[in-house]
């Protein structure tokens, strides 16, 4: 039985280059798509806001330095409100202002 067995190959570069080009389209694609997209504006930079309207709940725990189950804690005693917003939970800013000065 022979090893050396030649597989025909149906792209016609050589494996390098063909992997060269692939990355050169996908850099035009994304330079491209960057382009299109509109920059997100930082919260603070958009007229008229001055504060942040809904926190996650990763973005308050990081903020007191508490984990998840904290923050659940806090929601069942009514110290937290949370507002859902289709499938995802937010907190308010202001409810978050609250806390912090208490």
């Amino acid at each position: 039985m022979e090893k050396n067995v030649s597989v025909p190959i149906l792209i016609p570069f050589e494996p390098e280059e063909f992997w060269a080009q692939i990355r050169v389209i996908i850099r035009e694609e994304v330079t491209k798509s960057q382009k299109e997209q509109p920059q997100s504006v930082p919260i603070m930079e958009i007229p008229g806001l001055t504060e942040k309207p809904l926190y996650k709940i990763q973005e308050i725990c990081s903020l007191f330095k508490v984990t998840k189950p904290t923050i659940y804690d806090w929601i069942k005693h009514g110290k937290l409100k949370r507002v859902k917003i289709r499938s995802r939970v937010y907190f308010l800013g202001s409810d978050i202002r609250q806390l912090m000065q208490a």
